[in-house]
This record gives structure tokens, C-alpha cells and sequence, in this order.
């Protein structure tokens, strides 16, 4: 089982992942079939020597939080994991901390790490025996083991790990390979080759009875904490339980190499893109611009409408408050009043804590005679906007149509709008903030 886990094909159209804490709600009815408590230990105190950069790539960041907090929020979403244990190096342990705090997670539990990964396991596990006294840190039935810098876990299969090896003590993700594995004679000449469709690549998460694994752990020679690297081995070679294998989703893969940064960061800036809400007014104008953008939008995302984002109550729509993609219309005057209020209602959720929220300031102008003084005026007020709340994650930019009564030259304004709004959506460019767009 230990065969090449950095040789596994990287999905080019992974399955989408929940965003919002808001999501898991939808995961209830799963996690009422789970009658056991569940935690997980999460070992990131790895170096990252592969990816050849001097920050270990768990805390390598993009879209402003590090990859362990994706991870982190992976598991943090799914209502039925009641802990979750970090094991870091010592010098990584206030950063994790910070991390910890700046993202707002909260099932989390810090622990210093040991020189190998099975002694950083083993601390991790170590916790929920030396924590009675922590009401917060209860010891589970299973324990789930997972690398921090594999993002992408989906609570499907987690749920199928966890009950199997409720059921079999020990259970564990495997995905088919893709190369053939070899093996080569000390003068580096081919020696024989295994029959691919024989054996599996090791992943993870993997999942233990709490005892079971602790017992092992417990057994453990010098030789396994210095050189072992499959907890699977070890239940079965100290207790006798052989895990049972769960073919997993190709989104299970680790970041290992820079290259997979990107790919991490490209998979979550396609999530995010999936939906956006355009806040229309009342304006004739304002709602037929809508009406032309739905039509190019849509081809690329789902596109909520709402008049307004508040009620006369104060109150928000959901589709406002839970839309990472934003575009505000207004019609000849720029509404900056209304669009500082929006910002502050946004800054005071979770989502710009979580991922950058997108908000596109789409001013329509119903004046062929453009103004240069109006238009730097709009570009002076969107760079000041931009630049305060850009440090709260919430990327603003500036977008100026001029209305036309031509049907073929308003079409294409409308159009390069979409194109320009959708490539802002997409990029996430926190340089582009403040920007003014004419079109």
C-alpha cells in the first residue's frame, strides 16, 4: 500500500465542496446516522522540502489564509466532528495559533509535534488522554487521521471511513495507480514490474477505534516512530485488525509540489465562481442591464437578482449575506452611502473571514456625454473604498457603462461588462482593487 502517493493524477474537473458554514446544514440528515463521537488529528508539522520553499507548504497561503486553514475548515464544517488536534513543530506553534484565531475556526486543539510523523501522531493521540479535564476535548469512539495539506475532503466519504472502521476498527482511503511500479537492480536496470490493476495507492483519511489505534501506538518499536509512515501496518501488526479499504474521490489528492499550489488555488477559485447576486435597484435602466447580464453571466455561473440588500427593517436577504460575488448597480449617482453600509454588513459576517468576497461597483450612466471630473471622482472614492477594506478580505472594484441608445453598441458594452465582471470573479485579484473599468 505504500506505493507511489505523489504519482496520482490530479483532477482537472474535481467535484465542488461546500464554502460556507452554512453549508453544512445540508449535511444533517447524514449526521444523524453517525451514533458515536468522531475527531480528528491532523499532523502538519512536515518541513515541505518537495515543494523547494522555505515556508512549509501547509502554511503556504493563497487567496489570503494558508492551506491548513482550508483543510481545517474541510473537517470544521461537518457538524458530526467534534475535535479537531493540530500537531505542529515548535516553531510553527504560534503561527498555527494565529491562523487559528485570524480564521475564526473553532474546534481546533494545538499540540507540539514530535521529530517523525508517527511521534506527532502519537502526541496527537495522546491528548484526548491527558485532556479529561478539558470539557471541550472529550475521548472519541473513532479518530480520523488526515494530512493537513489535503484540502479537499468531502463528508460522503468521510462518513463511509468513520463507519467502517466503527465497524472493522480501521479503515482507509485508496485510489487505483496510474503508473506502473517497478522495481530496479542495484546497476539501475529493471529487475520486474507489478501488475498494476493489483494494487492500490495508500491515502488519506484513514480511520481507527480510538483503542485500537492507541494501543498500537503504544507497542510501537524505535524502529516504527523513526521510520514507519502507515498507521494502517501498525493496527494490524500490534493488534491483529486489518483495515478495511474505501476507494476514494481523485479530490483526496496532497499538495506535495509547487505546482499543486496552483492547483489547490485554481480548484477553489472555481468553487467560489459558481454563484453571484446582482443587487439591481429600481432604475428601468439598472433592471434591463440586469436582465442583459443574466443572460451572458449565466452561461458560467448561477446569477441570483435582489432590488435591494437590505429591507426596511435592515435586514439582508440571504442570497446577499451568503454570495461571495457581488455587483451592485446604480444608475447616474454612485450610491457610495449605501455601498459603505453593504461593506460593513458583509465585514461583519463570516464569509470574507473564510474566502475573499468579490464586490463590483457597476455604475450605468445614462449620459453619452461622459464626465472626466464625475468619472476621477468615482475612481478617487472606489480607490479609497478598496484600499480600507481590502485588509478585511473584500475586494472591490469600479465598473462604468455609458448608456446608449444604439441596440448593436449597447449589446457590446453589456457584453464586454459580463466578460470583464466574470474575469474579476474568477482571478480574485486583490492588485486590480480600486481599479475603475470603462466600457
Amino acid at each position: 500500500m505504500e506505493a507511489d502517493r505523489e504519482g496520482l493524477h490530479r483532477p482537472t474537473d474535481p467535484q465542488s465542496f461546500p464554502l460556507r458554514e452554512a453549508d453544512s446544514s445540508a449535511s444533517c440528515p447524514t449526521s444523524e446516522r453517525l451514533d458515536f463521537p468522531v475527531a480528528v488529528v491532523l499532523p502538519a508539522g512536515g518541513s515541505g522540502e518537495r515543494t523547494g520553499l522555505a515556508t512549509p507548504k501547509q502554511f503556504c497561503t493563497f487567496l489570503g489564509r494558508p492551506l491548513i486553514s482550508y483543510t481545517i475548515q474541510a473537517f470544521e464544517r461537518v457538524t458530526w466532528v467534534k475535535n479537531i488536534v493540530i500537531v505542529v513543530a515548535n516553531e510553527s506553534l504560534d503561527l498555527m495559533k494565529n491562523i487559528i484565531q485570524k480564521h475564526g475556526h473553532k474546534k481546533v486543539k494545538v499540540v507540539l509535534g514530535g521529530p517523525t510523523r508517527h511521534r506527532s501522531i502519537f502526541n496527537g493521540l495522546r491528548v484526548f488522554m491527558e485532556s479529561q479535564d478539558d470539557s471541550q476535548l472529550t475521548k472519541p469512539k473513532v479518530v480520523v487521521i488526515h494530512d493537513a495539506v489535503r484540502p479537499f475532503m468531502e463528508e460522503e466519504f468521510l462518513l463511509k471511513i468513520a463507519n467502517a472502521a466503527k465497524e472493522h476498527g480501521a479503515a482507509g482511503a485508496i485510489r487505483p495507480l496510474v503508473s506502473t511500479v517497478i522495481a530496479t537492480t542495484s546497476e539501475g536496470y529493471l529487475d520486474h514490474s507489478l501488475e498494476r490493476t493489483k494494487y492500490r495507492a495508500s491515502e488519506m483519511p484513514q480511520a481507527f477505534l480510538f483503542d485500537t489505534i492507541y494501543q498500537a501506538y503504544q507497542q510501537c518499536t524505535e524502529y516504527d516512530f523513526e521510520f514507519g509512515t502507515e498507521c494502517l501496518h501498525l493496527v494490524l501488526q500490534y493488534c491483529g485488525t486489518n483495515a478495511k479499504l474505501v476507494e476514494g474521490p481523485p479530490t483526496l489528492w496532497k499538495v506535495t509540489y509547487i505546482r499543486d499550489l496552483f492547483a489547490a488555488e485554481s480548484i477553489i477559485k472555481e468553487n467560489l465562481s459558481q454563484r453571484a447576486c446582482v443587487i439591481t435597484g429600481v432604475h428601468q435602466e439598472a433592471v434591463h442591464l440586469t436582465h442583459c447580464l443574466q443572460k451572458t453571466l449565466a452561461q458560467s455561473m448561477q446569477v441570483d437578482t435582489v432590488s435591494t440588500w437590505h429591507g426596511s427593517d435592515g435586514s439582508s436577504p440571504s442570497t446577499v449575506l451568503e454570495n461571495y460575488n457581488l455587483i451592485y448597480i446604480s444608475v447616474n449617482s454612485s450610491s457610495f452611502h449605501e455601498i459603505n453600509k453593504l461593506v460593513e454588513t458583509i465585514g461583519n459576517t463570516a464569509l470574507p473571514v473564510l474566502y475573499p468576497v468579490v464586490l463590483i461597483m457597476m455604475h450605468l450612466s445614462l449620459s453619452e456625454c461622459m464626465s472626466f471630473s464625475k468619472t476621477w471622482d468615482e475612481l478617487s472614492a472606489i480607490k479609497k473604498l478598496a484600499k480600507e477594506v481590502k485588509e478585511r478580505n473584500i475586494l472591490v472594484y469600479g465598473l462604468l457603462l455609458n448608456y446608449t441608445k444604439d441596440a448593436e453598441k449597447w449589446n457590446d458594452a453589456v457584453e464586454n461588462a459580463s466578460v470583464i465582471a466574470l474575469s474579476l470573479i474568477k482571478d480574485r485579484n486583490a492588485a486590480l482593487t480600486g481599479q475603475m473599468f470603462v466600457v
